[in-house]
């Protein structure tokens, strides 16, 4: 095996190292030619480079008699990354045919191991996954979009990114990429960090379209506590506001908005509240005894976990949380679709589809790591609560 110093790292093997695994003749040329990347936002083949080919069946520990045959002889080649760069699914490689696909490894149950199709080559899978990287950090076939946002964007980035896929997969693409072509360029539709303040200017009337007439709440800057001294925030507040119900959230519109100290006083609830409860604005709760909550100095948007007395990082600011909740809504419009079956068989991918999106505008939920929960990741992830 070798590696390219010059440049963008690129994997290869010798004729030697793919005997007797890879017998697919314009695989084999692949792997001794153009190679594979060694570094891409969507794939790693870092396991390859350091472990070389072996079987499924060599990797989970001498469990082969309880793998499925399809399995066995299936060669580990990398694996699919999520946010932050975290590895999720294993890919595959089949010698005999140069397809590809992925699998979970279940060690204590290898029996319930099964595998997705992914590409029909490799030649296939790094035009895809170049691709993919492009919309990402908006450069090759894709850099004509930076500063460019907005639906009309959004649209056009989505319909060029499928046109790759169906093209190099003749019309039907394996549901990992559909995903990423109807879901990853919802991320183009604010702007970022500009007039606002904050770290997204969403488009005007973004959420009224969304939503639907008269389901976006705005308040009036008479409505806000002392306590809110964030102007950013309050405009936001005033000018764009905050749909009124969105699956897990939903707003407060009784009145003002609380603190969150106020708000357990007036419920005459005791509750062991943060020292700085008099400064968070609670605009409405999350789902199981969760409050959604604003740090009136900073803007800082909060999640407070009532059973846990604990405040969790939730959104950078009042623009994300919207994105965040615009996201939510537009994907559930997008499975709702005739012609895209979105969960089907793949909501674990269509989670880490949309948790991409999510961490390319607010990266909360990647940088505030463990032992720290975030509430989005949870949901995004529970496949039985059924937020996606």
């Amino acid at each position: 095996m070798s590696t390219t110093d010059a440049g963008p790292v690129t994997i290869t093997l010798t004729e030697a190292e793919l005997d007797p695994w890879v017998t697919h003749a314009s695989t084999r040329h692949w792997l001794t030619g153009p190679g594979l990347p060694g570094d891409n936002g969507v794939l790693s083949f870092a396991e390859l480079r350091r472990e070389g080919l072996r079987t499924v069946a060599d990797s989970t520990g001498g469990a082969e008699d309880r793998l499925a045959a399809e399995l066995r002889e299936q060669l580990v080649i990398g694996g699919l990354l999520g946010p932050g760069g975290l590895p999720t699914e294993s890919v595959l490689l089949d010698g005999a045919t140069g397809e590809i696909s992925t699998t979970y490894f279940l060690h204590d149950r290898p029996d319930l191991m099964g595998r997705r199709p992914l590409a029909p080559s490799l030649r296939t899978l790094v035009r895809f996954a170049e691709a993919t990287d492009e919309l990402a950090g908006l450069r090759g076939q894709f850099a004509s979009y930076a500063g460019r946002h907005g639906l009309k964007a959004v649209a056009e980035a989505s319909q060029h990114l499928l046109a790759v896929f169906r093209d190099g997969a003749d019309g039907e693409p394996a549901p990992f990429w559909k995903m990423a072509a109807l879901i990853r360029p919802l991320s183009l539709v604010a702007g970022r960090g500009g007039a606002s303040g904050l770290s997204l200017d969403l488009p005007h009337r973004l959420l009224d379209q969304e939503f639907g007439p008269g389901k976006v709440a705005r308040f009036e800057d008479v409505d806000f506590p002392s306590a809110l001294t964030h102007e950013p925030t309050r405009r936001f507040l005033c000018q764009v506001g905050l749909p009124e119900e969105a699956f897990v959230f939903s707003l407060d519109t009784d009145g003002p908005p609380p603190t969150l100290a106020e708000y357990y006083a007036d419920a005459g609830t005791p509750a062991a509240l943060p020292p700085h409860a008099g400064r968070l604005l609670r605009l409405g709760h999350l789902a199981e005894d969760h409050s959604l909550v604003v740090d009136g100095a900073t803007g800082a948007v909060l999640n407070w976990s009532e059973p846990e007395a604990t405040l969790y990082p939730l959104n950078t600011d009042v623009s994300t949380l919207a994105f965040t909740l615009w996201l939510l809504h537009r994907e559930r419009a997008i499975d709702a679709g005739s012609s895209h079956e979105l969960t089907t068989d793949a909501y674990d991918q269509l989670a880490m589809t949309m948790l991409q999106v999510l961490s390319t505008v607010d990266p909360t939920g990647v940088t505030t790591g463990h032992p720290a929960r975030h509430y989005w990741t949870d949901a995004f992830q529970d496949g039985a609560g059924g937020v996606l």
